[in-house]
C-alpha cells in the first residue's frame, strides 16, 4: 500500500511506494528537491517531518515532528506531512543508461584528471548544465561526477576527476583507463542549474573539481546569449590548482564574466587575491541582497558561505549548492 506524502502548507501531495524514499517519490511525481549526493553525505535535501514516521538508512527511526531529516534516505511507514527546504513542480525526470566509450584523458594538474567520453552512435545525453551522471563500477557501486560540458555538446561527456588516495574510481579505474574502453553511466541527476526565471545577477563560487558544473553552466549561458551578469570566484590553494585558469581569464578578457581567482596558500610572486574563496565574495559585494549564489565544491566551504552570506542579506532560497562529498561516494 502506498503512503500519501503531503507538503506542510500547500496542497500539493503525492504517493510513496513502500521501500521508496521521499526524494524518489518527488521526482517520480514530478517534483524537485534540492540535493545533492543522494547518500546521506552533503545535507543539501535536509527538511522537516511535521507528522508521520519512516525509517532513514542514515539517521535511524524517524518520527514527526522532526528536523534537519535526510529526504534522499528516509522511507516511510506511514502517511506522512514534511516540509522540505523547497519544492517545485517539474516533469518527472527521464533518466538514461547509456555505454560511453573513453576517447581521451588529459591530466592538467598534478591531482586532477580531465576524462572526455563519446557516447554511442546516434546517442545523446540530455541533461541542464551543472547536472552529474552516476558511472557504475564492476562491482555494482556508483560514483558521481559533474558534467563539465555544456548540454549542446551532447554526443560526448566531460568529467573532471580529483585523484583521491584509495578511490576506487580515482585511484584504481582511472590509472588503466585506455582509448576506447567502455564505462556504463546513468544520466542525469541534480539541481544544481541556473534558475531560467530569475534575471539577477549570478555569484558562481568554487572549490577544486567544483569547476566541473560551473564551466557547464557558464558555456551553457554563452551559447544561450543569457543577459544576466555573471560573477565567477574559483578558489584554490595554489594557481597550479586552478587547472583551466586560462580558460575562466579566457571568459574574462571577453567579458562573458567577472573572474576573481582566489588562493589560500599562494606562491610568493601571487599577486591576486588570498584567503577563502567565500570570504572574498562578502568583501566585493557587502550585501548580497539581489544576487543568486550556485557554489559548488568542498562541503566546509559550501557551508560556510551559506551560512555567511545570509547574514550578509542573501535570501536562503536563492543559495543553490553542490556539495563535492569527501568519502569514496564522489572522490
Amino acid at each position: 500500500m502506498d503512503y500519501q506524502i503531503s507538503i506542510a502548507g500547500s496542497d500539493v501531495a503525492f504517493r510513496c511506494a513502500p521501500g521508496e524514499t521521499l526524494l524518489d517519490a518527488a521526482e517520480r511525481s514530478g517534483y524537485s528537491v534540492p540535493y545533492s549526493c543522494r547518500k546521506g553525505v552533503c545535507l543539501t535535501c535536509e527538511g522537516g517531518v511535521v507528522a508521520g514516521a519512516g525509517r532513514s538508512s542514515v539517521q535511524g527511526e524517524v518520527a514527526g515532528p522532526a528536523e534537519r531529516v535526510l529526504m534522499c534516505c528516509l522511507r516511510p511507514s506511514s502517511n506522512m506531512t514534511i516540509a522540505p527546504r523547497k519544492i517545485e513542480k517539474r516533469e518527472p525526470v527521464v533518466r538514461k543508461t547509456l555505454d560511453m566509450s573513453v576517447y581521451r584523458v588529459t591530466q592538467p594538474a598534478a591531482d586532477v584528471s580531465v576524462v572526455q567520453f563519446r557516447l554511442p552512435t546516434g546517442s545523446r545525453a540530455k541533461f541542464r548544465a551543472g547536472q552529474y551522471l552516476q558511472i557504475e563500477l564492476e562491482d555494482g557501486s556508483r560514483r558521481n561526477y559533474s558534467m563539465a560540458n555544456p548540454p549542446h555538446e551532447s554526443d560526448s561527456v566531460q568529467l573532471h576527476v580529483r585523484h583521491v588516495p584509495g578511490g576506487k574510481f580515482s585511484g584504481s579505474v582511472l590509472r588503466g583507463l585506455e582509448k576506447g574502453q567502455k564505462l556504463r553511466i546513468e544520466l542525469p541527476f541534480g539541481e544544481f542549474t541556473l534558475q531560467d526565471e530569475s534575471t539577477s545577477p549570478a555569484i558562481l563560487l568554487a572549490t577544486g573539481t567544483g569547476f566541473a558544473p560551473v564551466k557547464s553552466i557558464v558555456e551553457d549561458a554563452i551559447k544561450r546569449k543569457l543577459e544576466r551578469p555573471l560573477h565567477l570566484y574559483w578558489g584554490a590553494r595554489r594557481q597550479e590548482d586552478l587547472y583551466l585558469f586560462e580558460l575562466a581569464q579566457k571568459w574574462h578578457a571577453s567579458g562573458k564574466l567577472t573572474f576573481v581567482p582566489v588562493l589560500s596558500e599562494p606562491h610568493d610572486d601571487w599577486t591576486g587575491r588570498r584567503g577563502f574563496v567565500h570570504e572574498t565574495v562578502l568583501q566585493d559585494f557587502g550585501s548580497l541582497a539581489g544576487y543568486q549564489v550556485y557554489a559548488c565544491g568542498n562541503p566546509a566551504m559550501t557551508s560556510a558561505a551559506q551560512r555567511s552570506f545570509v547574514e550578509a542579506g542573501l535570501p536562503d532560497e536563492d543559495f543553490f549548492s553542490d556539495a563535492f562529498v569527501h568519502t569514496d561516494i564522489r572522490p
